[in-house]
């Protein structure tokens, strides 16, 4: 049988190639691809490195070539009287059906196979992940496969190769509109879901993203089935003889098998659509299956977990599309939740009780939606939200948090989910944190922990403290008790006996005796820790020195133990510009970072200080400083001793002072005493900034001369101030960079770490610019501009990498080590104060630590400005969607910080877009003619292919006549 196969197949296949037919196919099925890839999908302009532009009319364009390609298969033999000869020859029908669909299918993967030029580009042009390409030429040759099933069978029904052919396209074309967005608009989100189950175009997109699902597989593999089983049963008809009874009967029997086989493949479609884990997900890094650690989340669920899917059936038409795959992830939620996840998707406007529920309860308002066609426009209000419920705390995501819009350069917009899993397993984090922090603290520790009390004897206490050292031990033995054993308190008086104890303590935590003000000659210690035996945690002091403040700090450092817990960031940026004086033009050069809060608050509790007040929030996990200000000693030591108490700093800073205004950029050096303070821990910043070949585009203001009179446009510029880093840029080894495809720092400076006072620290690079990089110490940072319009920055000998983000960690000294600390002047003042107004006295305890332990971390970027409002808004206008890429950096560095790899995986599993590297006009026109070339090129080899096998075939035959003479 196969030796038969083989032979039908070969013939079909020198059909094809002995007449134009293969060539006319090959040949219009590249130019259209290559035409819609580059120009009617605007490759450059999306300016992403994938190739779905080269997926997306596929469906379409398979339509009419394989209905050309199969028109006459058997139109042909029907019409020259050679099916009938055919069918009496020992070779059976099923054999003929199955040599021409795999002649006509492979003509297909070799179309396919000349594409291969196109993504091999795309490789060299960005990051690319090949998952989506695989999954979209499998996609390719199944939907082939379908169609030319079709129009084999439409062939076969007539012997008019032009009735065959529009058959063919009316017949496929019908196949595609039941699952497009033109006709599943017009129903509502259920009865959409159907008809796209129905739709050969819905599946195609469905396996193009990287998902192979073993119904998608399946479903085309029913229609070829399908059209296999009428193929057969139309070319058994034609040797029937329908005169006599018993072939009348066996007829029928051939007619009932046939629809039974029919019913068969239907229903096996069917009962499949039950399975929703028979799939591999190609993509690089899995972003459209449910991680380990979503997972792991979700198996520490104590209580039932709710998502619920607010979706109207009539939304906007670029949402709808979108709902279907978030039923899909939900489901997955559930599945992976063992019964602890309940699922839910309803539709506000036809349930009035739940819309008044969701109104109410939850704050879930229906959102308008301008929609509008070539005919009408109206105005929809619908609901595109999902809730997550824990306990009594809840979440609301809606639809700007689950989407992502991008620009399509002169093509309109693109939406797409903005990573969904992360989205929702930070969320239910989110609300698990939230409700166990209501309930009790002490009881839920999973490891034993210890309160030390290294406190002086009461003799060398303050009467203040000797009370305050009464309410520690009364509440110590509260917590105990109240814990189960789970909490101890132990008091140590370190200036007992020879002082051992104080001299450990200098050595391993860097205290140092305290004093109660700045005249007090009287030296003590009255220091609080927790301790677990793998972490310990200084408890600050209340500022009152109240037993409800002490409970409360305790509380507060016992949540570092626990990481079910939400933790506290606290963010020092400058303060807003003042509304009344920015309409004078006044106080406008203060930064704002008000989009770095509204993330920061997605994931944590965000508490915004002021450093000049000299301390942080007791429960402060992290310190976040962006575009500091000239500090004073209060502010930097606020920052020095938060880094000494081991925790982590992260830094967004630079020696210059850039301040962008409509009219004006312009650079000021920075004096801040911060850039005193990384020197002194080994990291300093060179007084210069970075500039790089590999950059983003800047709108640059450019005067023109025309006919005497002077115009000023603003023009796009490569602008070497914006390194744009990608590759080789972010270091592949770190979870914080990992996961993103690029990022801009603008106006960077570089670093330079001491390699002698960080030999005991663990030093890890994360940013770097690109080896065509250089630094200028010029203030001017606008190019020259001629009066044709060119530009340039003059490149200067430095050429090579440049350090742009690094974290050190490790013991670090304090810079205020053996120094007063600054706490105590301004005390001094107060108490003063105090007395004159007839006040009660405050009372103020402090001290400096002077070393760090090894968790202490410095986390440093060096760019004041690639976190601001205003560059992420110059950004957005630039690429024409929002880059989130510097925001994605900090959310990664605290997950980083505070060791939630959880949350730190989820984030890098392919959240943003992979970006082209930068490229000219001229550059861009190379790539387009050279994939042109390699077309033609590769149509070339195939005809002088097919000339060397003919040329073989006939010497063969020449010699087998030659034989037998």
């Amino acid at each position: 049988m196969l030796r038969s196969l083989f032979r039908v197949t070969r013939k079909e296949l020198a059909g094809f190639f002995a007449s134009p037919v293969a060539y006319i196919f090959l040949g219009a099925f590249l130019v259209v691809t290559l035409f819609t890839f580059f120009w009617g999908e605007a490759f450059f302009a999306r300016n992403i490195a994938d190739v779905r532009p080269l997926f997306e009319w596929m469906p379409v364009l398979l339509i009419f070539l394989v209905a050309a390609l199969t028109m006459r298969m058997w139109s042909e033999e029907r019409r020259m009287g050679t099916l009938e000869y055919l069918l009496t020859l020992p070779v059976s029908p099923l054999q003929y059906l199955i040599g021409k669909f795999l002649a006509a299918l492979s003509l297909v993967a070799l179309a396919l196979i000349l594409t291969l030029p196109l993504p091999i580009s795309v490789s060299f042009l960005g990051s690319l992940d090949w998952g989506p390409v695989w999954g979209g030429y499998l996609a390719a040759l199944f939907l082939g496969a379908a169609y030319i099933s079709i129009g084999l069978f439409l062939s076969a029904r007539s012997d008019n190769q032009i009735v065959s052919l529009i058959g063919t396209v009316l017949v496929c074309g019908l196949f595609y509109l039941l699952g497009s967005d033109l006709l599943t608009g017009f129903f509502g989100n259920r009865a959409g879901e159907l008809l796209k189950l129905l739709g050969s175009g819905s599946r195609f997109n469905s396996i193009t993203r990287g998902v192979i699902d073993l119904r998608d597989l399946y479903y085309y593999l029913s229609l070829v089935g399908v059209f296999f089983a009428l193929t057969l049963y139309s070319l058994k008809r034609l040797r029937w003889d329908t005169k006599a009874l018993a072939n009348r009967r066996q007829h029928r029997f051939h007619g009932a098998l046939t629809l039974l086989l029919i019913a068969n493949l239907l229903a096996g479609h069917l009962w499949l659509q039950q399975i929703g884990s028979a799939r591999i997900d190609l993509t690089q890094g899995k972003i459209y299956s449910i991680s380990p650690a979503t997972k792991q989340y979700l198996a520490h669920l104590q209580e039932p977990l709710l998502i619920r899917g607010y979706f109207s059936a009539k939304t906007h038409p670029l949402l709808a599309p979108l709902v279907p795959r978030l039923r899909d992830l939900i489901r997955e939620y559930q599945i992976a939740g063992h019964g602890n996840v309940r699922a839910e998707f309803i539709d506000p406007l036809q349930n009035p009780d739940l819309e008044a529920e969701a109104n109410q309860k939850y704050g879930i308002k229906p959102v308008p939606f301008q929609v509008a066609d070539r005919y009408q426009s109206a105005l929809v209000n619908s609901y595109f939200q999902i809730l997550i419920q824990y306990g009594d705390q809840f979440q609301v995501l809606n639809f700007r948090d689950l989407i992502e819009v991008k620009q399509q350069g002169g093509q309109g917009i693109e939406v797409e989910l903005n990573n969904p899993e992360y989205q929702l397993t930070r969320s239910i984090k989110r609300v698990m944190n939230e409700f166990q922090g209501g309930g009790d603290l002490v009881a839920g520790l999973q490891r034993p922990v210890t309160l030390h009390g290294y406190i002086s004897a009461d003799a060398a206490l303050p009467d203040f403290l000797q009370k305050f050292k009464q309410d520690l031990q009364s509440l110590g033995q509260q917590l105990e008790q109240k814990s189960g054993g789970k909490l101890s308190l132990e008091v140590l008086d370190p200036q007992a006996g020879n002082g051992e104890l104080a001299k450990k303590l200098a050595a391993d935590y860097g205290f140092q005796p305290m004093q109660a003000g700045l005249l007090d000659t009287h030296r003590f210690y009255f220091y609080l820790t927790l301790d677990n035996g793998q972490q310990t945690v200084q408890v600050q002091l209340p500022e009152d020195f109240s037993r409800d403040g002490l409970e409360r700090n305790i509380k507060a450092a016992l949540k570092r133990f626990s990481s079910g817990y939400l933790k506290t960031v606290a963010l020092a940026v400058p303060k807003p510009p003042n509304p009344y004086l920015a309409q004078y033009g006044m106080n406008q050069d203060s930064k704002e970072f008000s989009l770095l809060h509204r993330q920061l608050a997605e994931n944590y509790q965000v508490e915004q200080v002021d450093l000049e007040q000299g301390t942080l929030p007791d429960a402060t996990d992290v310190l976040v400083v962006a575009a500091p200000e000239n500090l004073n000693d209060k502010g930097l030591f606020a920052i020095d001793q938060f880094l000494m108490k081991g925790g982590t700093v992260v830094l967004a800073t630079s020696p210059f002072d850039v301040s962008l205004t409509p009219k004006s950029l312009a650079a000021t050096k920075n004096s801040s005493h911060l850039l005193d303070w990384l020197k002194h821990d080994g990291i300093s910043m060179e007084p210069s900034l970075v500039l790089d070949e590999q950059n983003q585009p800047f709108p640059i203001p450019v005067s023109r001369h025309v006919g005497g009179i002077t115009l000023q446009e603003m023009r796009l510029i490569p602008y070497p101030y914006f390194v744009d880093l990608r590759g080789a840029g972010l270091n592949p080894q770190v979870p914080v960079t990992s996961g993103l495809e690029h990022l801009m720092m603008n106006w960077a400076a570089p670093i330079k770490v001491d390699k002698e006072q960080n030999k005991e620290r663990k030093t890890t690079w994360l940013l770097k610019s690109s080896a065509d990089s250089w630094t200028s110490d010029s203030e001017n940072l606008l190019p020259r501009i001629n009066e044709q319009g060119q530009q340039g920055f003059v490149p200067g000998a430095d050429r090579g990498q440049k350090l742009l983000g690094v974290a050190v960690e490790g013991v670090f000294p304090s810079y205020f080590a053996g120094k007063e600390s600054p706490l105590l002047k301004d005390s001094a003042k107060n108490q003063d104060a105090s007395k004159k107004a007839d006040k009660k006295e405050t009372h103020q305890v402090a001290s400096v630590i002077d070393k760090s332990p090894e968790s202490a971390r410095i986390i440093l970027f060096s760019s004041a400005d690639f976190l601001s409002d205003q560059t992420m808004q110059l950004a957005a206008s630039v690429a024409g969607n929002q880059d989130l890429g510097a925001l994605q950096l900090v959310n990664n560095s605290l997950d980083w910080a505070l060791e939630d790899a959880g949350l730190l995986s989820i984030s890098s599993r392919g959240h943003y877009a992979r970006t082209l590297i930068p490229m000219n006009l001229d550059t861009q026109l190379t790539v387009e003619y050279l994939n042109y070339g390699l077309a033609l090129a590769g149509l070339a080899l195939v005809y002088l292919i097919h000339r060397w096998l003919q040329r073989r075939r006939r010497l063969h035959f020449q010699r087998l006549l030659e034989g037998r003479a």
